[in-house]
């Protein structure tokens, strides 16, 4: 006695099958979902979708999205999603180091901005007749 589970992208249905869990991360915290769960509508944020089937596991990487539980039926609608399987490890430590190198870029970016606007209103100070406290 499972329920029917759908992963839908804008691009494509990444799975559909009956399934006896679900285990998903929303914006209040980790849910599980069994059958005969109460309807529910709310916010998903990247992590991973745990679904068991049976004796069987699958997980599924989830981006941003939203998942509504109705009677016998849970629809994930996320940005992205791929199943574990399907993900090219090469590629996803590739996209990760790319992304660390942009964010270390921006932190940069960030503190350049912060020690220019402290320099600027030092120079006002100085401007008007030196330092107050």
């Amino acid at each position: 006695m499972g329920y029917t589970l759908e992963i839908v992208t804008p691009d494509r249905v990444v799975f559909t099958e009956t399934v006896d869990f679900l285990s998903v991360r929303g914006i209040e915290g980790e849910l599980g979902i069994t059958p005969g769960h109460i309807p529910l509508f709310t916010r998903i944020v990247p992590d991973l979708a745990t679904v068991h089937l049976g004796d069987r596991r699958e997980v599924v990487a989830v981006m941003d999205g939203f998942l509504d539980i109705q009677p016998g039926r849970v629809r994930i609608l996320a940005e992205a999603a791929e199943r574990a399987a399907e993900i090219d490890e090469v590629r996803a430590r590739q996209a990760k180091e790319r992304a660390e190198i942009q964010l270390s870029k921006v932190k940069a970016i960030e503190a350049e901005a912060a020690l220019q606007r402290a320099v600027v209103r030092l120079r006002a100070i100085e401007l008007i007749g030196g330092l107050r406290r």
